[in-house]
């Protein structure tokens, strides 16, 4: 694997597009809470990405991927939550989910070539 930013990587500009997406779908809502906790796991994604990749080892990196890849797992949990309790739509929970399983296999993969 070879790149020479962090922008470069495909799945860090995917996980950017989620987070504004999130933001964007939670713009108007009134649970505070959980709005705070699903901002932070979309942020948190590509941030972990990003401070990985700026590590000087690649041990450090995949520890990073690792963490990104369970910011992915904990808002696609709370994207179930907010649908069942009326935050989003099925639409909207369903699109997060496909990209968040999209991003989750894109992570194992680049963990896996990072190992390798």
């Amino acid at each position: 694997m070879s790149y020479r930013s962090f922008e470069e990587l495909e799945v860090w500009k995917l996980g950017c597009r989620l987070a504004v997406r999130v933001y964007e779908a939670l713009k108007e809502c009134k649970d505070f809470g959980l709005k705070d906790q699903m901002t932070r796991a979309a942020v948190s994604i590509s941030s972990n990405i990003a401070e990985g990749a700026e590590r000087d080892s690649k041990q450090e990196f995949v520890r990073f991927l690792h963490i990104a890849k369970g910011s992915a797992a904990e808002l696609r949990t709370q994207a179930y939550i907010a649908c069942q309790i009326g935050i989003i739509c099925d639409d909207v929970q369903k699109e997060f989910t496909e990209e968040l399983k999209k991003i989750s296999s894109m992570l194992h993969a680049l963990i896996k070539s990072i190992k390798t």
